[in-house]
């Protein structure tokens, strides 16, 4: 990867069916929102986090970043699903340095891919409880195409990459900078066209990941199905366009079904947690993606889990002018640039 001269980056979140730039600049004490804009793809342009089509996307980011006037170039993103393995692992004590020649044969066990075609990292948390001759890492490891894919498409785009991130670490980049820190389990959970991510973060540290391949176009997919219209007008009808041809109670019943499941996956989640750390109770979750807006999701995930849940706001430690910025808008899209934001604050080196 390319690394710029100065460690100040635009964020960029690339969604399936939405990309998001945002950059957020440091003034002595002050965190300022200088840009922020969303741009929407065409349906299959990116499919299961895979890029499709790099030249629309790319054409997409290059608009958005015209729009926006962004004359920075260097770019923090992010990569999330399927070709992203994370693990909490325990391992034999040593220095960095020795871990780091030995990542391999440790990953060898734990990750489902041949690690000749994965690029892997790790940060060590600390000693294991209960064995000091042992210490507690996390080992995250991302499919190499999926990692080119994204460099290609933002050097298509004119942009130079400096950090590649997960949408889970992300999320608790967010979390830190704008919530209180307390001696307690949070949930962050992020759900977008056709991703559900959980990252349970305990004590300020991430202890417990999941990805699931659900999210938003399930609903658009079925109301197309169902009442053969186009996607694009599916997609109007869940946003609650009416169209007349899906009575209310009918779209209610579709939405409800795969919130529903949406809940249940984050309760098994949450079980697990449970099961682990029995002695943890989770205080809070907080909601990000544009899909965690979905009519009754708040709602229903609040009984489903019995536990207090928010939506994320990621602008709410910004100063943002109003002169340059529509403070409603901003508001009423705040779950949406979570992950945007969190990335518009990492600096060129971060880890």
């Amino acid at each position: 990867m390319l690394f710029a001269k100065k460690d100040h980056l635009i964020g960029l979140d690339i969604g399936s069916r939405t990309i998001k730039l945002g950059e957020v600049v440091e003034k002595g004490e002050q965190r300022i929102l200088k840009k922020f804009g969303m741009a929407n793809l065409p349906q299959g342009a990116i499919v299961e986090g895979r890029i499709k089509e790099p030249e629309v996307v790319a054409d997409t980011i290059k608009s958005l970043a015209r729009n926006l006037n962004v004359k920075e170039q260097n770019v923090a993103t992010s990569i999330s699903g399927y070709s992203v393995i994370i693990k909490n692992i325990v391992v034999a004590k040593m220095a960095e340095e020795e871990l780091h020649d030995n990542i391999q044969y440790e990953a060898e066990q734990y990750i489902p891919f041949d690690v000749q075609d994965v690029n892997i990292d790790f940060h060590i948390l600390g000693d294991h409880e209960a064995n000091p001759n042992q210490m507690n890492v996390m080992l995250v490891a991302a499919k190499q195409e999926v990692v080119n894919e994204h460099i290609d498409l933002l050097e298509m785009a004119d942009l130079n990459p400096c950090v590649l991130d997960v949408d889970v670490f992300v999320l608790e980049k967010v979390f830190e900078d704008n919530y209180l820190q307390e001696e307690k389990s949070v949930a962050l959970v992020d759900v977008g066209a056709n991703k559900l991510n959980v990252n349970i973060v305990k004590n300020n540290v991430s202890a417990f990941t999941r990805d699931v391949a659900i999210g938003g176009e399930e609903i658009t997919r079925e109301i197309a199905t169902q009442f053969s219209c186009s996607f694009d007008e599916a997609e109007d009808i869940k946003l609650g366009k009416d169209s007349g041809k899906v009575p209310k109670e009918d779209l209610d019943e579709i939405i409800l079904s795969f919130v529903s499941n949406w809940c249940s996956e984050i309760r098994r989640v949450t079980d697990f947690y449970y099961s682990t750390y029995p002695d943890e109770n989770i205080k809070q979750i907080l909601l990000s993606g544009g899909a965690t807006q979905t009519p009754g999701f708040l709602q229903h995930l609040a009984t489903e889990t019995s536990c207090n849940v928010e939506m994320f706001d990621p602008f709410r430690s910004l100063d943002i002018n109003e002169k340059d910025h529509d403070t409603n808008y901003l508001k009423s899209i705040a779950p949406q640039a979570t992950i945007c934001i969190g990335l518009a604050s990492r600096k060129v080196g971060d880890k």
